[in-house]
Protein backbone atom coordinates (compact mmCIF):
# COMPACT_ATOMS: atom_id res chain seq x y z
CA UNK A 1 0.00 0.00 0.00
CA UNK A 2 2.48 2.26 1.11
CA UNK A 3 3.89 1.96 -2.83
CA UNK A 4 0.90 3.00 -4.18
CA UNK A 5 0.39 6.13 -1.71
CA UNK A 6 2.06 9.67 -2.79
CA UNK A 7 2.66 11.73 0.05
CA UNK A 8 2.58 15.11 -0.03
CA UNK A 9 6.21 16.61 1.26
CA UNK A 10 5.84 17.61 4.75
CA UNK A 11 6.12 21.05 5.28
CA UNK A 12 9.69 22.22 6.70
CA UNK A 13 9.25 23.33 9.96
CA UNK A 14 10.38 27.11 11.26
CA UNK A 15 11.69 27.08 14.46
CA UNK A 16 10.53 30.14 16.03
CA UNK A 17 13.39 32.31 16.70
CA UNK A 18 14.47 31.94 20.53
CA UNK A 19 13.31 35.60 21.22
CA UNK A 20 9.85 33.93 20.56
CA UNK A 21 10.52 31.02 22.69
CA UNK A 22 9.28 33.40 26.09
CA UNK A 23 7.86 36.87 25.66
CA UNK A 24 10.09 38.17 28.36
CA UNK A 25 12.64 37.93 25.97
CA UNK A 26 11.44 39.98 22.88
CA UNK A 27 12.46 43.36 23.88
CA UNK A 28 14.57 45.36 26.28
CA UNK A 29 11.93 46.93 28.39
CA UNK A 30 10.28 43.74 29.04
CA UNK A 31 13.92 41.94 31.93
CA UNK A 32 14.98 45.22 32.46
CA UNK A 33 11.81 46.48 34.23
CA UNK A 34 11.80 43.69 36.20
CA UNK A 35 15.11 43.38 37.02
CA UNK A 36 14.83 47.14 38.00
CA UNK A 37 11.66 47.01 39.97
CA UNK A 38 13.02 43.91 41.86
CA UNK A 39 16.78 45.15 42.62
CA UNK A 40 14.72 48.83 43.88
CA UNK A 41 12.89 46.56 46.17
CA UNK A 42 15.96 44.93 48.20
CA UNK A 43 19.01 46.97 48.06
CA UNK A 44 16.87 50.03 49.93
CA UNK A 45 16.47 47.76 52.72
CA UNK A 46 19.56 45.91 52.30
CA UNK A 47 21.36 49.14 52.94
CA UNK A 48 19.00 50.28 55.56
CA UNK A 49 19.56 46.99 57.54
CA UNK A 50 23.31 47.93 57.45
CA UNK A 51 23.22 51.29 57.84
CA UNK A 52 21.24 50.72 61.32
CA UNK A 53 23.95 48.14 62.16
CA UNK A 54 21.37 45.64 62.02
CA UNK A 55 23.60 43.64 59.16
CA UNK A 56 27.00 43.73 58.11
CA UNK A 57 29.04 42.74 55.06
CA UNK A 58 32.56 43.25 53.76
CA UNK A 59 31.44 45.31 50.79
CA UNK A 60 28.91 47.67 51.40
CA UNK A 61 28.57 51.14 52.96
CA UNK A 62 27.51 53.93 51.22
CA UNK A 63 29.76 53.75 48.69
CA UNK A 64 28.06 50.80 47.24
CA UNK A 65 24.70 52.37 48.30
CA UNK A 66 25.02 55.32 45.84
CA UNK A 67 26.77 53.07 43.04
CA UNK A 68 23.61 50.61 43.31
CA UNK A 69 21.57 53.12 43.27
CA UNK A 70 22.77 54.48 39.73
CA UNK A 71 24.54 52.15 38.00
CA UNK A 72 22.39 48.99 39.66
CA UNK A 73 18.68 50.60 39.09
CA UNK A 74 18.98 53.50 36.78
CA UNK A 75 21.50 52.31 34.06
CA UNK A 76 18.97 48.73 33.97
CA UNK A 77 16.10 50.88 33.62
CA UNK A 78 17.94 53.62 30.63
CA UNK A 79 19.02 50.52 28.76
CA UNK A 80 15.89 48.89 28.76
CA UNK A 81 13.80 51.92 27.77
CA UNK A 82 16.82 53.08 25.24
CA UNK A 83 16.39 49.78 23.69
CA UNK A 84 12.64 49.66 23.17
CA UNK A 85 12.89 53.23 22.24
CA UNK A 86 15.38 52.38 19.72
CA UNK A 87 13.56 49.90 17.95
CA UNK A 88 10.71 52.53 17.55
CA UNK A 89 13.36 55.17 16.06
CA UNK A 90 15.09 52.72 13.71
CA UNK A 91 12.72 50.48 12.95
CA UNK A 92 15.74 47.88 13.54
CA UNK A 93 15.52 45.35 16.44
CA UNK A 94 18.14 46.21 19.44
CA UNK A 95 19.34 42.98 21.36
CA UNK A 96 16.53 40.58 22.15
CA UNK A 97 16.30 36.79 22.62
CA UNK A 98 19.90 34.95 23.82
CA UNK A 99 21.62 38.47 23.47
CA UNK A 100 19.52 40.28 25.39
CA UNK A 101 19.36 37.24 27.89
CA UNK A 102 23.03 37.60 28.21
CA UNK A 103 23.26 41.22 28.97
CA UNK A 104 20.44 40.51 31.76
CA UNK A 105 22.97 38.18 32.67
CA UNK A 106 26.26 40.45 32.47
CA UNK A 107 23.90 43.01 34.78
CA UNK A 108 23.04 40.74 37.18
CA UNK A 109 26.54 39.42 37.67
CA UNK A 110 27.53 43.31 38.56
CA UNK A 111 24.83 42.91 41.00
CA UNK A 112 26.43 39.96 42.40
CA UNK A 113 30.09 41.16 42.39
CA UNK A 114 29.43 44.49 43.68
CA UNK A 115 27.59 42.40 46.91
CA UNK A 116 30.16 39.59 47.28
CA UNK A 117 33.37 39.66 44.72
CA UNK A 118 36.93 41.39 46.33
CA UNK A 119 37.05 45.16 44.70
CA UNK A 120 38.92 44.41 41.92
CA UNK A 121 37.08 41.69 40.71
CA UNK A 122 33.64 43.74 41.13
CA UNK A 123 34.96 46.49 39.33
CA UNK A 124 35.74 44.40 36.21
CA UNK A 125 32.58 42.28 36.00
CA UNK A 126 30.22 45.94 36.72
CA UNK A 127 32.65 47.87 34.03
CA UNK A 128 31.12 45.19 31.31
CA UNK A 129 27.78 46.13 31.34
CA UNK A 130 27.31 49.92 29.98
CA UNK A 131 29.61 49.10 27.01
CA UNK A 132 28.14 45.81 25.90
CA UNK A 133 24.92 47.73 26.02
CA UNK A 134 25.97 50.75 24.34
CA UNK A 135 27.20 48.90 21.36
CA UNK A 136 24.53 47.58 19.77
CA UNK A 137 22.23 50.97 20.84
CA UNK A 138 25.50 52.58 18.77
CA UNK A 139 24.72 49.98 15.78
CA UNK A 140 21.14 50.45 14.83
CA UNK A 141 21.58 54.19 15.47
CA UNK A 142 23.91 54.36 12.65
CA UNK A 143 22.48 51.67 10.16
CA UNK A 144 19.40 53.62 10.63
CA UNK A 145 21.10 57.02 10.19
CA UNK A 146 19.38 58.37 13.36
CA UNK A 147 22.24 60.95 13.94
CA UNK A 148 19.73 62.57 16.08
CA UNK A 149 20.00 60.62 19.18
CA UNK A 150 23.59 59.31 18.80
CA UNK A 151 24.30 61.66 21.48
CA UNK A 152 22.55 59.36 24.10
CA UNK A 153 25.72 56.89 23.13
CA UNK A 154 27.67 59.41 23.97
CA UNK A 155 26.32 59.83 27.68
CA UNK A 156 26.46 56.51 28.29
CA UNK A 157 30.04 56.35 27.51
CA UNK A 158 30.13 59.46 30.18
CA UNK A 159 28.24 57.51 32.56
CA UNK A 160 31.13 54.34 31.47
CA UNK A 161 33.76 56.69 32.57
CA UNK A 162 32.09 57.79 36.03
CA UNK A 163 31.98 54.19 36.68
CA UNK A 164 35.82 53.22 36.16
CA UNK A 165 36.76 56.86 38.20
CA UNK A 166 34.75 55.29 40.72
CA UNK A 167 36.31 52.38 40.84
CA UNK A 168 39.49 53.89 40.45
CA UNK A 169 39.04 55.81 43.93
CA UNK A 170 37.29 53.08 45.33
CA UNK A 171 40.47 50.49 45.31
CA UNK A 172 42.93 53.45 45.87
CA UNK A 173 44.17 54.09 42.33
CA UNK A 174 43.63 57.52 42.18
CA UNK A 175 43.10 60.68 44.99
CA UNK A 176 39.13 61.00 44.68
CA UNK A 177 36.22 60.05 47.02
CA UNK A 178 34.34 57.85 45.32
CA UNK A 179 30.98 59.95 45.88
CA UNK A 180 32.33 62.16 43.64
CA UNK A 181 31.80 60.28 40.53
CA UNK A 182 28.65 59.04 41.94
CA UNK A 183 27.45 62.26 41.94
CA UNK A 184 28.71 63.21 38.23
CA UNK A 185 26.57 59.98 36.54
CA UNK A 186 23.53 61.39 38.73
CA UNK A 187 24.21 64.67 36.97
CA UNK A 188 23.99 62.97 33.56
CA UNK A 189 21.40 60.72 33.92
CA UNK A 190 19.59 64.16 34.83
CA UNK A 191 20.65 65.82 31.53
CA UNK A 192 19.36 62.43 30.23
CA UNK A 193 15.60 63.22 31.91
CA UNK A 194 15.73 66.54 30.81
CA UNK A 195 16.49 65.80 27.64
CA UNK A 196 14.14 63.12 27.28
CA UNK A 197 11.41 64.46 29.40
CA UNK A 198 11.22 67.41 27.51
CA UNK A 199 10.52 65.44 24.00
CA UNK A 200 7.73 63.05 25.41
CA UNK A 201 6.32 64.82 28.41
CA UNK A 202 4.51 67.97 26.60
CA UNK A 203 3.58 65.34 23.73
CA UNK A 204 2.08 62.98 26.62
CA UNK A 205 0.08 65.38 28.05
CA UNK A 206 -1.61 66.97 24.46
CA UNK A 207 -2.33 63.32 23.65
CA UNK A 208 -3.53 62.41 27.40
CA UNK A 209 -4.84 65.42 28.66
CA UNK A 210 -7.41 66.79 25.80
CA UNK A 211 -7.39 70.79 25.95
CA UNK A 212 -4.01 70.97 28.09
CA UNK A 213 -2.24 72.67 24.76
CA UNK A 214 1.18 72.53 26.70
CA UNK A 215 3.33 75.03 24.99
CA UNK A 216 7.12 74.00 23.52
CA UNK A 217 9.77 76.81 22.74
CA UNK A 218 12.81 74.97 21.48
CA UNK A 219 14.90 78.17 22.10
CA UNK A 220 13.85 78.59 25.80
CA UNK A 221 14.59 74.05 26.19
CA UNK A 222 17.93 74.65 24.55
CA UNK A 223 18.56 77.37 27.59
CA UNK A 224 17.49 75.34 29.72
CA UNK A 225 19.47 71.91 28.54
CA UNK A 226 22.71 74.28 28.43
CA UNK A 227 22.36 75.77 31.86
CA UNK A 228 21.29 72.22 32.93
CA UNK A 229 24.73 70.83 31.27
CA UNK A 230 26.84 74.15 32.49
CA UNK A 231 25.64 73.95 36.20
CA UNK A 232 26.62 70.10 35.93
CA UNK A 233 29.90 70.62 34.79
CA UNK A 234 30.03 73.15 37.58
CA UNK A 235 29.64 71.17 40.26
CA UNK A 236 31.83 67.84 39.08
CA UNK A 237 34.93 70.20 38.72
CA UNK A 238 34.06 71.99 40.71
CA UNK A 239 34.19 75.91 39.73
CA UNK A 240 33.75 78.21 42.71
CA UNK A 241 30.93 78.19 45.22
CA UNK A 242 29.74 81.42 44.08
CA UNK A 243 29.56 80.62 40.18
CA UNK A 244 28.20 77.24 40.74
CA UNK A 245 25.24 78.45 42.95
CA UNK A 246 24.21 80.75 40.32
CA UNK A 247 24.45 78.29 37.55
CA UNK A 248 22.49 75.96 39.28
CA UNK A 249 19.68 78.43 40.01
CA UNK A 250 19.59 79.20 36.79
CA UNK A 251 19.46 75.91 35.94
CA UNK A 252 16.37 75.26 38.49
CA UNK A 253 14.44 78.19 37.10
CA UNK A 254 15.00 77.25 33.58
CA UNK A 255 13.91 74.10 34.35
CA UNK A 256 10.45 75.28 36.63
CA UNK A 257 9.98 77.59 33.91
CA UNK A 258 9.94 74.60 30.81
CA UNK A 259 7.57 72.67 32.88
CA UNK A 260 5.16 75.28 33.40
CA UNK A 261 4.60 75.55 29.81
CA UNK A 262 3.68 71.97 29.75
CA UNK A 263 0.53 72.90 32.37
CA UNK A 264 1.33 70.72 34.84
CA UNK A 265 -2.03 71.87 36.42
CA UNK A 266 -3.79 70.51 33.78
CA UNK A 267 -2.83 66.65 34.55
CA UNK A 268 -3.99 66.39 38.05
CA UNK A 269 -6.75 63.62 37.39
CA UNK A 270 -4.43 61.68 34.90
CA UNK A 271 -2.13 60.08 37.22
CA UNK A 272 0.04 58.84 34.10
CA UNK A 273 1.22 62.40 33.47
CA UNK A 274 0.82 64.43 36.69
CA UNK A 275 4.10 61.57 37.78
CA UNK A 276 5.86 62.68 35.14
CA UNK A 277 5.31 66.14 35.63
CA UNK A 278 6.03 65.91 39.31
CA UNK A 279 9.11 64.23 39.04
CA UNK A 280 10.54 66.81 36.17
CA UNK A 281 9.73 69.23 38.82
CA UNK A 282 12.22 67.33 41.08
CA UNK A 283 14.74 68.18 39.17
CA UNK A 284 14.27 71.83 39.96
CA UNK A 285 14.23 71.20 43.68
CA UNK A 286 17.37 69.35 43.39
CA UNK A 287 19.49 72.09 41.55
CA UNK A 288 18.19 74.25 43.91
CA UNK A 289 19.00 72.20 47.16
CA UNK A 290 22.95 72.14 45.25
CA UNK A 291 22.66 75.86 44.81
CA UNK A 292 22.14 76.10 48.62
CA UNK A 293 24.85 73.50 49.15
CA UNK A 294 27.22 75.91 46.96
CA UNK A 295 26.66 78.26 49.20
CA UNK A 296 27.15 75.91 52.25
CA UNK A 297 23.47 76.74 53.27
CA UNK A 298 22.32 72.78 53.21
CA UNK A 299 23.93 69.83 52.50
CA UNK A 300 24.75 68.39 48.80
CA UNK A 301 22.95 65.27 50.45
CA UNK A 302 19.54 66.95 50.27
CA UNK A 303 19.75 68.10 47.04
CA UNK A 304 21.63 64.81 45.32
CA UNK A 305 18.29 62.65 47.39
CA UNK A 306 16.06 65.41 45.39
CA UNK A 307 17.54 64.58 42.16
CA UNK A 308 17.77 60.54 42.96
CA UNK A 309 14.83 60.06 44.62
CA UNK A 310 12.00 62.40 43.62
CA UNK A 311 13.22 62.88 40.45
CA UNK A 312 14.77 59.84 39.03
CA UNK A 313 12.75 57.27 41.12
CA UNK A 314 9.67 59.61 40.16
CA UNK A 315 10.07 59.24 36.56
CA UNK A 316 11.47 55.65 36.31
CA UNK A 317 8.25 54.90 37.76
CA UNK A 318 6.22 56.96 36.03
CA UNK A 319 7.96 55.81 32.82
CA UNK A 320 8.12 52.23 33.25
CA UNK A 321 4.61 52.11 34.11
CA UNK A 322 3.71 54.20 30.76
CA UNK A 323 5.75 52.62 28.52
CA UNK A 324 4.62 49.20 29.72
CA UNK A 325 0.93 49.27 29.12
CA UNK A 326 1.82 51.15 25.81
CA UNK A 327 4.64 48.37 24.22
CA UNK A 328 1.83 45.46 26.04
CA UNK A 329 -0.88 46.59 23.93
CA UNK A 330 -2.84 47.76 26.87
CA UNK A 331 -4.84 51.19 27.34
CA UNK A 332 -2.68 54.01 28.88
CA UNK A 333 -4.57 54.63 31.63
CA UNK A 334 -3.78 53.99 35.33
CA UNK A 335 -6.12 51.17 37.30
CA UNK A 336 -6.12 51.97 41.16
CA UNK A 337 -2.75 50.56 42.29
CA UNK A 338 -0.54 53.07 39.58
CA UNK A 339 -1.69 56.51 42.10
CA UNK A 340 -0.65 54.21 44.92
CA UNK A 341 3.22 53.61 43.52
CA UNK A 342 3.27 56.77 42.18
CA UNK A 343 2.22 58.44 45.82
CA UNK A 344 4.63 56.34 47.41
CA UNK A 345 7.75 57.55 45.56
CA UNK A 346 6.69 60.94 46.42
CA UNK A 347 6.16 60.44 49.92
CA UNK A 348 9.51 58.34 50.40
CA UNK A 349 11.44 61.41 48.93
CA UNK A 350 9.59 64.19 50.89
CA UNK A 351 10.82 61.74 54.16
CA UNK A 352 14.23 61.46 52.75
CA UNK A 353 14.80 65.03 51.96
CA UNK A 354 12.91 65.59 56.15
CA UNK A 355 15.74 62.90 57.58
CA UNK A 356 18.46 65.79 56.40
CA UNK A 357 16.55 68.20 58.58
CA UNK A 358 14.85 66.06 61.82
CA UNK A 359 16.93 66.22 65.09
CA UNK A 360 18.98 63.20 65.27
CA UNK A 361 16.72 61.55 67.31
CA UNK A 362 14.25 61.33 64.41
CA UNK A 363 16.60 60.71 61.32
CA UNK A 364 16.41 56.63 61.72
CA UNK A 365 12.52 56.96 61.92
CA UNK A 366 12.86 59.22 59.13
CA UNK A 367 15.26 57.14 56.83
CA UNK A 368 13.23 54.22 57.56
CA UNK A 369 9.66 55.42 56.71
CA UNK A 370 11.20 56.71 53.01
CA UNK A 371 12.70 53.37 52.75
CA UNK A 372 9.39 51.57 53.63
CA UNK A 373 7.83 53.22 51.04
CA UNK A 374 10.33 53.45 48.20
CA UNK A 375 10.41 49.63 48.61
CA UNK A 376 6.78 49.46 48.66
CA UNK A 377 6.38 51.39 45.50
CA UNK A 378 8.53 49.47 43.75
CA UNK A 379 7.26 45.79 45.08
CA UNK A 380 4.05 46.92 43.99
CA UNK A 381 4.90 47.48 40.43
CA UNK A 382 6.57 44.05 40.45
CA UNK A 383 3.32 42.64 41.75
CA UNK A 384 1.00 44.46 39.53
CA UNK A 385 3.48 44.56 36.46
CA UNK A 386 5.01 41.44 36.09
CA UNK A 387 2.51 39.33 34.27
CA UNK A 388 1.92 42.23 32.06
CA UNK A 389 6.07 41.68 31.15
CA UNK A 390 6.04 37.79 31.26
CA UNK A 391 3.20 37.49 28.78
CA UNK A 392 3.18 38.45 24.86
CA UNK A 393 1.31 41.65 23.56
CA UNK A 394 -2.41 41.18 23.72
CA UNK A 395 -2.60 42.26 20.95
CA UNK A 396 -0.83 40.09 18.85
CA UNK A 397 2.20 42.20 17.77
CA UNK A 398 5.69 41.56 18.37
CA UNK A 399 7.65 43.23 21.36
Amino acid sequence: MSLLTIDEPAAPVHHAPWSAQHPVWALGFRPFYILTAAFAALAVPLWLAQYLGWLSWPHGGLGWHAHEMVYGMAIAVIVGFLFTAGRNWTNLWTPRGAHLAALAGVWLAGRGAMLAAPPLAAAVVDLLFLPLAAWPLYRVLRQSGNKRNLFLVFLLGLLTLANALFHAATLGWIALSPLTPVHAAILVIVVIEAVIGGRVIPMFTNNGAPGSNPVVRPRHDRVALGLTVGASVAWVLPLPGAIAAALMMAAACAMLLRLAGWRPQRTVHVPLLWILHLGYAWIALGFALLSLAALGIVTASAGFHALAVGSMAGLVIGMMTRTTLGHTGRMLKAGRYEPVMYGLIQAGAVLRLLAQCVPADWRNAALLASGLCWTLSFALFLLVYTPYLWRARIDGREG
